[in-house]
């Protein structure tokens, strides 16, 4: 069963109020919020986040955070006791959440996945998400996705800072000492 049909699957028999909206491909969060025409902070960005946690042991987080906002890594890093917090690699975080990169929905499936959701997100009566597709989202009553997810629900979001021209992959690293 594909990531997309198990969460058809989840609403329909949750009883979950929700809408499906079909658009053109799409994987990033501020074009995918315009062609469903909400307001980004109803986005839920969902990134794979590894959490190093010993010398050779670590956490994967499905972090969710309201489109506006980018994952406080530091953050996760010291929530986990860990040393380091970097985005998982592209291929780990495809398998863990069970889609391409750009359509990961804020539900983990995997039992390796902790979902974390900030709170900022969960004030709005509706979410918007790409459904394990990159060419359909889903709109689910926030209420709802509580109940069918049930999240650890932490503050985990950053405010975003201005574009940055040379991309380099975030990783962050807790203080000690």
């Amino acid at each position: 069963m594909t990531a997309h049909d198990w969460l058809m699957e989840q609403l329909e028999s949750g009883q979950a109020r929700f809408r499906v909206i079909d658009h053109p491909p799409e994987g990033h969060t501020e074009r995918a919020s315009r062609l469903r025409e909400h307001a980004l902070a109803q986005a839920a960005k969902c990134l794979v986040v590894r959490v190093a946690t010993g010398r050779r042991s670590r956490r994967y987080v499905l972090a969710v955070v309201p489109g506006d906002r980018r994952v406080d890594l530091e953050g996760l890093c010291g929530m986990y006791g860990g040393s380091e917090a970097a985005f998982a690699a592209r291929d780990v975080a495809e398998r863990l959440a069970g889609s391409v990169s750009g359509s990961v929905m804020p539900f983990a499936r995997h039992p390796d996945l902790e979902l974390v959701v900030d709170p900022d997100l969960l004030v709005h009566d509706e979410i918007f998400f790409n459904a394990a597709r990159l060419d359909r989202s889903v709109a689910l009553d926030t209420a709802d996705y509580l109940a069918l997810a049930r999240p650890r629900v932490e503050p985990i979001a950053q405010h975003s800072p201005p574009r940055r021209t040379a991309g380099r992959a975030a990783t962050a690293r807790r203080k000690t000492g």
